[in-house]
This record gives structure tokens, sequence and C-alpha cells, in this order.
């Protein structure tokens, strides 16, 4: 039997000189070889090239124990170093080009090896909301056709423009520098069209690489899954690469869509399915047990592009895991507020009044549009960075609405025109430029401020190129960049709330109502780079708006984090869910996608919290106060120890359970969204039943030396003089962020020793050593006068104007493990369907198994 194979084998090898594999085993049928014959010669094929393959790429060890057999690029490739060079020519820098190299060759590590038998793989890489995801698969789709993979699949969002946009841009950087080594199946002006003979794309030359762009639409995918089904011998020795770019949108929890991409890939033996978002939450919940496109394979970051603008760096966060808070950004003071009685004036808050609407120029709307066109002059000066200028104003997903602005945006440019020779608008405007660019210096980013003199000069041609333009699904207007430079406000809907850039994006007007953190950070087109003028982009939102893109920003970093363990800890989406943090208002992403997901681990073990929001009016205050006297009449009464070391008291070994009263009596503001009564509630309980920590706690009072003008009671024996935290500066009623409340020195109240300048993690370290598993609440009475203490707070801060004195409270709490984690907070894909197979290390050499 041996030997007829090897005699075939010997006539297969022969025909390969003048054939591809398939028609190679294609004449071995005609021929009469047996079926059985015919399997054997394949498998032998497979794995001698297999073997070949390796002796070029072998495997090694990289990213903290993960195999692979790509290891980067070689000198002998053809599209990644046209990529590479075209960006050189565009303008990237060593540093930039190296990061992509890396991270694309960590991405292309993880697919699969494409000379592999049989392969359908599915994996996710979360990159940020306009920062180069298309630059990224780009350069993955290039290394891997580098490696042998032959068709490219991209599924590139559900409007044209986008899919235009992704076809141009694949053409311009893989096919255009090696044209001869192309077949497009589909081109900038058109989507997916069946050819007579699919077969003619796979059966010849298998150096020639096979490109569709396709959009997620029903009927254009059931063409293109009935086409590659009557092409599906020819599709076994295809190593296919799809990457679906915008992946939460239209892919998961689909009723057309969803099913269609699941049957692409059935007829696809050898096939890495990759999702591309900056949103993935919908991605992360898909049910990991069923059929679907839960990426089960992999979940990869992309890095953080430098000067890159994301959600951290524009509304900062709260700290989160035991992080200092004053080592974390607070965003740069870009935020201008719309009122709230602003926004039933520039949307229509009843479906009702759709059709009757008329936006009013309100006074927020003035001030956008006045510094879109100061800042397009601006830029005209300074004669650098993107040719492009942009205003987005978006309010309503309605077509009727986005109609409505035009009229009165122009009557409008034409007033600003006309007061252009009258002083007082004049004074007006420089005012606001002056005040605008004290409050972000173009020092900060490296740029030189213009003078409102010199950019005045530019504003009557400014004004003269601005046009209104409405671009929605229904209408035919469009921004259009490749026909000379843009002045435009862009008035529009979902056309622009997705995948397409804003060029020179400088100014935005956001008062879209939205439900979902996935829909609200894709809304945001002000993320992304602002070469040149960095300094200058503002945006108008309400408060409300501003609240939850700080709480994503945590999201976010907590997701990444998370993410980050899988090459960290060697782990696969399989064995670890990522986690995502819930908010009492907003959903994580549309019900139908989290219909799978479950209630994850988290936990406040490790971490330091503080409340630094505040109502200001008496009422609100005097409740709290009174909290903090019961508690403080309760520690004294039944604490172990009471120790005084002049302002800062302390008294150990008090019981969780008066803790839990005063969670009960105190009222944390609705913003500060770390944490509720009933989360911290609900959590110390847990811990104390599932472990037996936090059964005892240190109270802490923390505050000035007494004199008789600052001096502040908590009770008989408790008196402090009270603490100075001015406020961010911030136009609303009764409100208050002081943004920090507690040193890290405060967090060791309760341990022996100097704990100035010492880390975090030593701080938490040392309070396991000395406290064990006991918590921490620290009190402060906060004068309610509070000034700015220098120049420089000045700035930006102004007194804390409350109606009676503030209580801040600190919470520190050791480390939390195993049963001793469990909290509630955040949700996860449902893992539990999932069988892990593991090696057997039970059998010993010589015993049977």
């Amino acid at each position: 039997m041996s030997g007829a194979i090897d005699g075939a084998y010997g006539v297969f090898m022969r025909n390969l000189e003048t054939r591809t594999p398939v028609e190679a085993i294609k004449e071995l049928t005609i021929l009469g070889v047996p079926d059985d014959m015919i399997e054997a010669i394949r498998a032998r094929f497979d794995a001698e090239v297999l073997e070949v393959k390796e002796l070029d790429e072998p495997h090694v060890v990289v990213d903290h124990g993960r195999e692979t057999w790509y290891t980067g690029p070689q000198k002998a490739d053809k599209y990644w170093p046209a990529v590479e060079k075209i960006l050189r020519r565009q303008g990237w820098e060593d540093d930039g080009i190296e990061s992509l190299d890396e991270s694309s060759t960590r991405i292309v590590s993880l697919l699969n090896h494409p000379q592999e038998k049989t392969f359908r793989s599915r994996g996710l890489v979360v990159g940020y909301v306009q920062s180069g995801k298309t630059t990224s698969f780009t350069s993955v789709i290039a290394k891997a056709a580098d490696r042998g993979y032959k068709l490219v699949i991209v599924l590139s969002g559900i409007h044209n423009g986008l899919r235009r946009q992704t076809q141009r841009r694949l053409e311009q950087q893989l096919v255009e520098p090696n044209p001869t080594q192309w077949h497009q199946l589909t081109d900038s002006e058109h989507d997916f069209r069946p050819t007579a003979n699919p077969a003619s794309f796979f059966g010849t030359s298998s150096r020639i690489k096979v490109l569709c762009v396709v959009k997620k639409n029903g009927s254009v995918l059931t063409k293109l899954a009935n086409w590659l089904e009557g092409a599906s011998q020819f599709l076994v020795d295809t190593p296919t690469l799809i990457i679906d770019d915008e992946a939460d949108q239209a892919t998961v929890a689909t009723k057309k869509i969803n099913p269609l991409i699941l049957r692409i890939m059935k007829s696809l033996p050898r096939s890495v399915y990759i999702g591309y978002t900056a949103t993935p939450f919908a991605n992360l919940l898909i049910d990991p047990s069923a059929q679907d496109l839960y990426p089960r394979d992999f979940v990869a970051n992309l890095p953080k592009p430098r000067g890159h603008f994301g959600t951290e760096v524009i509304f900062g966060r709260d700290s989160v895991d035991g992080e200092d808070p004053e080592d974390v950004s607070d965003g740069y003071d870009m935020i201008r507020q719309v009122p709230q009685d602003d926004v039933e004036l520039v949307r229509p808050l009843k479906r009702a009044d759709i059709d009757t609407f008329s936006p009013a120029m309100v006074g927020s709307l003035r001030d956008a549009v006045e510094h879109f066109l100061l800042t397009t002059a601006a830029r005209r000066v300074r004669g650098t960075g993107n040719p492009h200028n942009t205003m987005l104003i978006h309010t309503s997903v309605n077509t009727a609405v986005h109609l409505s602005y035009r009229r009165p945006l122009l009557d409008l440019l034409d007033r600003i025109s006309g007061g252009l020779k009258d002083p007082e608008c004049l004074d007006r405007l420089r005012t606001a430029w002056d005040g605008e660019t004290k409050r972000v210096p173009a020092e900060a980013f490296g740029e030189t401020k213009v003078d409102f003199d010199a950019l005045v000069v530019e504003l009557p041609g400014v004004i003269r190129d601005c046009r209104v333009v409405m671009d929605n699904s229904s209408s035919e207007d469009r921004l259009d960049y490749e026909n000379g430079p843009v002045v435009a406000i862009a008035v529009g809907g979902n056309t622009l709330s997705r995948g397409l850039t804003l060029e020179g994006l400088s100014v935005s007007y956001f008062v879209r109502a939205v439900s979902a953190y996935d829909t609200l950070l894709q809304m945001g087109r002000w993320f992304g780079f602002r070469n040149g003028y960095a300094d200058l982009p503002r945006i108008w939102m309400t408060d409300e708006l501003k609240n939850w893109f700080r709480h994503i920003a945590v999201v976010e970093h907590e997701m990444r984090r998370d993410i980050d363990r899988y090459m960290t800890e060697n782990l696969t989406p399989l064995q670890f869910g990522v986690r995502l943090r819930t908010h009492p208002s907003l959903l994580v992403t549309a019900r139908a996608k989290m219909q799978s997901a479950v209630r994850a681990s988290a936990s406040y073990g490790g971490q330091r919290l503080q409340t630094h929001y505040f109502h200001t009016n008496a009422e609100w205050l005097g409740r709290n106060i009174e909290a903090a006297r019961n508690l403080v009449s309760a520690a004294r009464s039944q604490a172990v120890e009471h120790t005084n070391d002049g302002p800062r008291h302390v008294f150990r070994d008090v019981p969780y359970t008066t803790v839990l009263g005063f969670l009960t009596e105190y009222s944390f503001h609705e913003d500060w969204d770390v944490a509720t009564s009933e989360m911290l509630t609900e959590y110390i309980q847990k811990r104390v039943r599932n472990a037996g920590s936090l059964r005892s706690w240190s109270i802490a009072v923390i505050g000035n030396p007494v004199d008789n003008a600052n001096a502040f009671s908590f009770s008989d024996e408790v008196t402090v003089g009270r603490v100075i935290r001015s406020r961010l500066e911030d136009s609303r009623n009764d409100y208050a962020d002081i943004k920090t409340l507690m040193s890290r020195r405060d967090a060791a109240v309760d341990l022996r020793g100097k704990f100035a300048g010492v880390s975090e993690k030593d701080l938490m370290r040392a309070r396991e050593e000395q406290a064990g598993r006991s918590g921490l609440l620290v009190l402060y009475a906060i004068d309610k006068d509070s000034e700015p203490a220098t120049d420089k707070a000045k700035e930006f801060r102004v007194g804390l104007g409350a109606d009676d004195h503030v209580i801040g409270v600190g919470l520190v709490f050791p480390e939390a493990v195993g049963p001793d984690a469990e909290a509630h907070g955040y949700i996860q894909a449902d893992l539990s369907g999932i069988v892990i197979e593991e090696e057997d290390f039970s059998a010993v050499d010589g015993e049977d198994e």
C-alpha cells in the first residue's frame, strides 16, 4: 500500500509543476486513484508544506509565553514594505512606524498558520475611536498576505461612504504598489457583484491575492455567500482573512447580517475572522457557547497612538484599583456647557414636534459657531496641519431636524459677517478668544498663541468659504474632502456618527440623547488626532453628557486592562471574560446584545475611594453633617482604642455595623458613579459573609489645627479645624467638584510609620501587614467658603460657595482574594457553558492510561 501511495504521490508532485494543488488532486481522481489514497496524499503534502514553512518561520515563544508561527516581516516580503513606504511618504515618523509594525506583528502572530488544514478562528482587536484602526488592519492584511493568506474580505460598516473610503485606502496601500498581485472583486464605485466564474479567482496561480470590500448589507452579503458557495471546492486551499470593521455594528444579535457572516465563514474551511472596533462591548458579551462570533481565540488591544485625543484625555476619569487620584488625568479644559434650558430649543423633545421644529440660535450654539470661525482663522494664520476645517452639530437623528438648521445657520453667519465692522462685536469676539486661549494655553501643546489682531484679518474669508452641509441618509449633500480645503458646518446624524473621519474637526455641538456606551462613544467624532491645532478644539454639551463620557473613560480603562491579561497571563477569552463596569442610567450596549451577559466578580479591594462631587444646598449638607456626627459618637463609645494626634483622631476596631449605619444616613452625590450607598453596603456585607473580612474598621477624622475661626465639632471631644478644598470652575447651581479630597498620607492615618511619598502599592502592602482585613473610613469637614490657595489654582478653581460646611468621606479597603473579592457593578460574557480540555498529567510513563 505504501508503495502505491509513493507512486501516486510522485505523480501528484510532478503535476504541481504546471497545476495548483487542487488541480493536481483532481487529476488523481481522473486517473482513478482511490479516495482514501487521495486523502493520504493530501495529508502528506500538507505536512510537508507545513514543515518547509516552519523552517522559514519556526515556532518561537513571544508575548509572555504564547507560541506563534509568525516572527515578523522578512526581506522577501512585498506587501508590508509597500505599506510602510507609503506611510513614511505621508509623514509617519520612525516611532509611529515601529509601534504599528509591532502591534500588527502581534496580531498576525495570533492568526493560524495559512498551511494548516482547516481552521475557523475568531478574534477581536480593540482600538480607540478615530485612532487609525484602518491603518492597523491594512498592515495586518499586508503581513498575512506576505505569508500566504490569499483571500481578504473586509466588512466595512453599513454605509456606502465608509465602504468607499475603506476600499480606496486599501487600493492605495495594498493594490496600487503591487497591481499584478491582486484581483479586486469590488472597487470604489461598486460594491460586490457576482462574476460568472468564481473558480477562476481561486484555481489559478496561488500567488495572486483576492480583495473584496463589502458593506454589511443583507442583499450584498447574500450575493457574496452564494458566490463563495459556488467556488467551495476551490476554497479548500484558500487561506482567508475576514476583517469586520466596526464589528459591534450590525454584526451582533441581528437577524440577517449575523447569520450571513456565519454562512460566509462556513464556506471557508481556512479562515480567520477578526473584528475591529473601538466599542467592543457587544462583542465581548456574545454567548461563548453558541456557534456565533464570540472572540474565542484572542482579544488584543491596539496601543494608544501618540497625540491621540481619546475619552480620558478630553474628559478625564476617576481613579480605580489603588491608583493615586492625583496621578490620574482630569482632562483638558475643552468642554463647554450647553445649559439645560437650551436643549429644548436646539432639538425637539417630542416626536410630534419634529415636523414643525425650528432651532433657535441660542447663546451656547452662537458661541460654538463663533469659536469655530475664530479657530479656522487662527489655523489659517498658522498655515500648518490638516487643511480642512469642520464643525459638527449633532442634536437629533431625524433628517427633518437637520434640514431645519440650514437657514438659521446661514443667517447667523451673515450676522457675524456684518458684525465684523462693529467695534462692540469685535470686542466681544476678542474677549472670547483671549478667554479660550487662556483656559487652554497653546504652549501646552507645543503651539504658539495666535493673536486676535492676526486672525481677525482672516475672518471675512473664513465666513465667505464656510458651507452649511446637511449630511444624512436622505440628503445628497456630503462632506467632500478630496477637492480642495473645506470649511464646513456639518449638521447630521448616523452617517456622521461612526467610522467616517470628519477632517479638521475643531468644534462640536452635541446634545443628542443616547442610552448606551457604544452609541455615545461612536457619536464622539471629536476623538482622534489634532496635529497643528491640538489647543483649539472645543466641545459644547450638557453636564450630564460630560459626566457620562467621564464614566466611560473609567469603563474603557478597566476593559483594556482586563484585555491585557490575555497576553500577560497567557489566557484565552474562553478562560476569562472581560468585565464591563455598569452605570445606573446607561446601558452597556443594546439590550438585545446583552441577553447572555452575567453579573461579574469585581471588587473594591485594594482601592482608595474618595468623594469629590457635592451638592451645595444647606438641607443636603445638613443631613450629611448629622450622619458624620452620629458616626463619630458611635465610634467613641464602641472603639477599642482612640488616639488623638492634634487635628487627627483615630478610633480603632469599630464594628462594621456602625459603618453600615453611616452609609444609610450619608448621601453620596449622584455624579459619583464609583459607588452608591447600596453598592458599598452590599459589598461590605458580602466580604463579611464570605470571608470574615471588614468586620472591624478604623474611623478617622482629619482636619487642620484648631482656632476660633475654623473649628468644627464632630462631638464634644472631637473638634478639628476645617480643611480647605476649593472647587473646579463650573457654572452649575448646587454643584461642586473638588477633584481631590484625600492624600495618600491620610490613607495611612491608622498605621504606624511614615508614608509620605510612598507608592499606592506600597501603602496597600503596609495596610495588609498592619491592619489585616480591616477597613478605614475617613471624615473631613470642608470649609464652605474654601478659596483657591495659589494664583495658579485661581486659573481654574473658584471658591466652594456652599451653604454649609461639607462632609467629605474617604474609604480604604484591604485587598480581596478569592470569595472575598466578590461584588457587583460589572457584567461579562457567561463562560459557564464552556468546557476547556486541559492536558492530563495524571498518567505516568509506563502506566496504562
